[in-house]
């Protein structure tokens, strides 16, 4: 039991450092079980099934892909050209975006403000990578 608890502690302390346009940031390993809990935040807009869209695209194999680019979801100019710039939604990214997705892309459709907590958004992460 405390090698258990010591482990969740290890894995919620430790850090990655990563760049992302110049900026470095810390993200903190994310928990998936708790993820699953922010991403109802997402779910009026976005689904984790392949192929289904709803006011939002499919977050389905989010992590590792280039913005912009989920087959039949109408994206606005801003976000295909973010993705054609060569940006991938990998987690330092995501992070980003997550924060305040408009202060990444100006014009985007996501009328979402963004989550404030950095463990949200590093849980948020770990849950879409399981997708």
């Amino acid at each position: 039991m405390a090698a258990m608890l010591m482990a969740r502690l290890v894995s919620t302390v430790l850090t990655a450092t990563v760049m992302v346009g110049g900026a470095t940031l810390a993200l903190a390993a994310g928990d998936a079980a708790s993820g699953k809990k922010v991403f109802k935040k997402c779910k009026q807009c976005h689904t984790l099934e392949v192929g289904k869209t709803k006011i939002g695209p499919s977050l389905a194999g989010v992590v590792g892909r280039r913005p912009g680019t989920v087959e039949g979801f109408k994206y606005s100019q801003a976000m295909i050209d973010f993705g054609a710039a060569g940006n991938v939604w990998d987690e330092a990214t995501l992070d980003v975006y997550l924060t305040k997705p408009r202060n990444l892309v100006k014009k985007t459709k996501m009328a979402f403000p963004g989550l404030k907590k950095e463990s949200d958004r590093a849980d948020l992460i770990a849950y879409l990578a399981q997708f």
